[in-house]
């Protein structure tokens, strides 16, 4: 291990050249470290995108994807001439772009006022109590909730009612996006607890002895301290909002909250592996990965003229 320590400081000092003939003589190391990464992303990311034809296919299970008979564009007209298109489509793009507005900030207020506690002990156990929800189970947290939230449940004892909160539509985005925020924002603030950790101690002393308060430190020495992590996570966030996940949808969904349950993921399963019609929900799953590869695009161009014009 000390030799392979020595030979990678080494090539790191030295110019473009020497480690270009650096990485020839030691090309084994370079492969025995990155096939097995390679291998996994190419079988299970880069291979299974081949089943994308079925899209274009009158998919048969018998004659598989290159025998199927070919449709074209015939699945994309029919889901977008749907009358329940864009209600599916709604539903998803409200609870992605709520639980972006309302769950995003919230790490990033976590790891301010985390940053605000000197004592390590009482630091170390309140970050114990905000990251433990992460390691709940989707389906467990879903029970929980469902649990929470019956006639008999502990809120409507609280509250002296009897109300069934899970079979109210108006209710149900607000139950997925709150447990959503309880369940992920202690662990997201990581990365933003870290960066305020390296942030520069000489800017907060000067900033604290020219009398500057609390909320001027934040503002002036904390957050761009963590700006460019902010900003990456805000583009990665953006571009998944299509991308929502399809067990705690699902999960939390009943007969009587379909109107504002049921989103494109859900959709593709109870059309596809329900009903089996594997060209249509495909489709489908296709129309919703492009819309997310747009929004992607457009958001790091949206961020980047921002930057070019110091907006951010």
């Amino acid at each position: 291990m000390k030799v392979l320590r020595k030979k990678a400081t080494a090539a790191v000092r030295q110019s473009p050249g020497e480690k270009l003939r650096y990485v020839k003589r030691n090309w084994q190391l370079y492969v025995f470290f990155l096939l097995p990464g390679l291998l996994l992303t190419l079988i299970f990311k880069y291979g299974p995108m081949g089943g994308v034809l079925i899209a274009f296919e009158d998919y048969n299970v018998i004659e598989g994807v290159l025998g199927s008979p070919w449709v074209g564009l015939e699945y994309f007209q029919r889901f977008l001439s749907s009358p329940d298109f864009m209600d599916y489509l709604l539903n998803t793009l409200k609870l992605s772009v709520y639980g972006l507005l309302w769950g995003f900030p919230i790490p990033i207020i976590l790891a301010l006022l985390l940053n605000q506690i000197r004592r390590a002990g009482i630091k170390k156990k309140i970050q114990l109590l905000i990251y433990a929800p992460n390691f709940i189970s989707v389906i467990v947290l879903c029970g929980m909730v469902r649990i929470f939230l019956s006639p008999v449940g502990p809120i409507n004892s609280l509250l002296g009612i009897n109300t069934n909160w899970m079979t109210m539509p108006e209710a149900f985005r607000t139950i997925y996006i709150a447990s959503g925020i309880w369940q992920t924002a202690g662990w997201s603030s990581i990365m933003y607890t870290a960066a305020l950790a390296n942030a520069s101690k000489d800017l907060e002393e000067a900033a604290i002895v020219d009398g500057a308060n609390i909320l001027q430190q934040i503002r002036y020495v904390q957050l761009p301290a963590i700006k460019n992590i902010i900003v990456i996570q805000f583009i990665l966030q953006a571009g998944n909002i299509m991308s929502i996940g399809f067990e705690k949808a699902y999960a939390l969904q009943t007969d009587m909250n379909l109107p504002a349950s049921e989103i494109l993921s859900t959709y593709v399963y109870r059309i596809g592996l329900l009903n089996g019609d594997y060209g249509y929900s495909t489709a489908v799953g296709l129309f919703n990965s492009v819309i997310n590869v747009i929004l992607l695009i457009l958001v790091n161009w949206i961020v980047s003229k921002l930057n070019d014009g110091e907006g951010l």
